[in-house]
């Protein structure tokens, strides 16, 4: 992987090698994938990775535009073409020749505009707001959507024709959920890159551990909000889990007694070390010193515990 992506699980590994590979054609490519999953970066990897690299990347959030505003601002207008138009501006499609134009978020557009975006994607060429003639562009186009399309066409609120003409090469971002193994490095990546006065700032392996046990459910921008939360409360040592800010997992009602008896003991020693844990704010040396354990020790219950799906956070 180039040094700007992060791809330590076997799934971003694969989704960047396909990103790769469509990167040397020119078709269209739609990315699927919740919020905060990194879809945009895997669009600028694609662009940066193909002929057009040296044309401009432009993005534009379907969903963060107003609809009677989106026209204009995709397709441009000329001068007078509406109340405020005071001078023709290039819209997105035009400002995008010669590189990429990223759709971001496009099930969001308009039933009716999507049918003009058609017509732009099969005759190349575009039509500004007031104008009376078509103007050429060549432009590559990546779309993303957080949403499944297929559903949209089934409710009408998406063209099935548009669909396959942006779906020629699909793609599918996994949640960070799904894949760890990315958490740790995604994490030391954000803490260098938002790191203040060029101090760089460390994760100690419980709030790593933390982290890893935590679902996530704003993906990879929520990693980064954290992060960035964490080294507001940096002290000049290592970053441990009180620093991270996670929300409590929620607890579960076991009943021990209804358990055999290695479960009931396992369980047990999870509780004791869970609560001394949390006890030294996740330090594991204290912890075990605690327990009256070597740290080594520790590290391999810890280790053993999340390959059984059993993760500890202080």
């Amino acid at each position: 992987m180039t040094a700007s992506i992060i791809a330590e699980s076997n799934a971003a590994r694969r989704c960047f090698d396909l990103a790769r590979r469509v990167a040397r054609t020119d078709v269209s490519v739609l990315i699927a994938g919740e919020s905060g999953t990194g879809k945009e970066v895997v669009a600028r990897f694609i662009h940066d990775n193909s002929a057009r690299a040296a044309g401009p990347f432009v993005a534009i959030n379907c969903a963060a535009i107003p609809e009677h505003m989106l026209e204009a601002i995709l397709f441009g207008h000329e001068k007078g073409a509406f109340t405020g138009a005071h001078q023709m501006r290039e819209g997105k499609f035009e400002l995008a020749r010669g590189g990429t134009l990223l759709l971001d978020e496009i099930s969001e557009m308009p039933v009716a505009l999507q049918a003009k975006l058609l017509r732009v994607l099969q005759e190349r060429e575009v039509e500004r707001v007031g104008g009376k003639r078509p103007i050429a562009v060549d432009v590559r186009v990546v779309a993303t959507t957080n949403r499944d399309l297929k559903a949209s066409i089934a409710d009408g609120r998406f063209r099935e024709d548009l669909y396959y003409r942006l779906s020629v090469f699909p793609l599918e971002l996994d949640a960070l959920r799904a894949r760890r193994q990315d958490i740790r490095p995604l994490a030391e990546h954000f803490l260098q890159k938002h790191a203040r006065g060029g101090i760089r700032a460390t994760l100690s392996d419980a709030a790593a551990d933390a982290l890893a046990a935590y679902e996530w459910p704003g993906n990879v921008r929520e990693l980064e909000n954290v992060v960035q939360r964490a080294l507001v409360l940096w002290n000049g040592v290592a970053i441990e889990p009180i620093d991270l800010g996670l929300p409590a997992a929620s607890a579960r009602v076991v009943d021990i007694r209804a358990l055999p008896l290695d479960e009931r003991m396992l369980h047990t020693e999870v509780e004791i070390v869970s609560e001394a844990l949390k006890h030294h704010a996740g330090r594991r040396e204290a912890t075990a010193r605690a327990l009256g354990i070597s740290v080594r020790t520790l590290r391999h219950k810890l280790k053993r515990w999340r390959d059984m799906g059993i993760h500890l956070a202080a």
